[in-house]
């Protein structure tokens, strides 16, 4: 064949290729928020292999992950109020006090179930006892976390009185209050806490011992907006539910260990033991496909309104979820 030949053949396979592109439309964005605390935490592992193995992209969106976002674990819905996010990351007991508070958020999926949070003492400390005095970091007061962390004192003889606290956001940073020597105990999730307790730290207790079965973190989004994107949240869920499926897939074990070391800067020995913890066996932590327990986020209103957090008569969970897109791909 003549230069000349290939060249015009070269150039229908190049308009070809144009015309293709050019008739497929752009994802769509989609802004999704988390505090940076979240990232560098297990938590983050729903969204981070979705986005790894492009799940999202698969559904048409161009999804952007928006952190970190000012103030903390309490603000995630005023990002959605402010127009920074379209859809966050967020614990159900702060949807539940933004939307008696006035707030249109509800949740649209759940992102994690049943969390694992250990209670982890720094040198000197062997029992609960020796907490007395000493300074503990926890998370916000309105937060589960804290609420369970004082609830397994309580259990083992230790009082509010008894001990002095720093609030502290993130499992990182009470990671590394820990190390510091400043704080003689800190609840932490995964991965830091086999790290602590690899590097010789103690295992006091956990939230196990204390803790109900109960829906942790969702994703919410503003029911107004939502009104007029509920193809985005299709493809949104979808997306989700297959990330789930994909972590729960056993032939997948050594992508979803390396998602964990890359986003949380381990080793794959922790981040195998991570999985081993929630799957070996099955403690319900994760989430079949990103549907929602009622009675799991019932459990977390009791909770609330057991420590105070909530006024009686307590709200019923449904005021606080729409199931309409879960529904639809068949996931609730």
């Amino acid at each position: 064949m003549s230069r000349r030949g290939l060249r015009r053949i070269t150039l229908a396979l190049c308009l070809l290729a144009a015309g293709h592109c050019a008739a497929q439309p752009s994802p769509i964005r989609l802004r999704y928020g988390q505090t940076l605390s979240a990232v560098r935490s297990i938590f983050s592992l729903p969204v981070t292999v979705a986005q790894r193995e492009g799940l999202f992209l698969r559904e048409g969106l161009d999804f952007q992950l928006v952190v970190p976002i000012p103030g903390g674990a309490d603000r995630m819905i005023d990002a959605l109020h402010d127009d920074t996010v379209d859809i966050t990351h967020v614990a159900t007991p702060f949807l539940i006090r933004a939307a008696l508070a006035g707030s249109d958020a509800v949740a649209i999926a759940a992102e994690f179930n049943n969390p694992i949070y250990s209670l982890v003492a720094g040198p000197g400390i062997k029992t609960y006892a020796d907490l007395k005095g000493r300074l503990l970091g926890l998370a916000d007061e309105a937060g589960s976390i804290t609420v369970s962390t004082r609830k397994l004192l309580k259990a083992h003889g230790i009082e509010a009185k008894d001990f002095r606290f720093r609030t502290i956001d993130g499992t990182p940073s009470r990671f590394n209050c820990l190390t510091r020597g400043e704080c003689a105990a800190v609840p932490l999730g995964q991965p830091q806490d086999l790290q602590a307790l690899a590097q010789g730290y103690r295992l006091l207790g956990s939230s196990l011992e204390v803790m109900p079965e109960l829906v942790y973190t969702v994703t919410a989004v503003r029911r107004s907006w939502a009104a007029t994107h509920r193809d985005v949240l299709l493809r949104y869920v979808r997306a989700l539910a297959a990330s789930f499926a994909f972590i729960r897939d056993p032939a997948r074990r050594q992508e979803v260990i390396q998602a964990i070391v890359q986003s949380n800067n381990v080793g794959s020995d922790i981040a195998a033991r991570v999985l081993a913890l929630y799957f070996e066996p099955e403690r319900r932590v994760l989430p079949q496909r990103g549907e929602i327990d009622m009675k799991g986020l019932a459990e977390v209103i009791t909770f609330m309104g057991e420590a105070g957090l909530l006024k009686t008569p307590l709200p019923a969970a449904g005021r606080f979820v729409d199931l309409q897109y879960l529904r639809a791909i068949g996931a609730n």
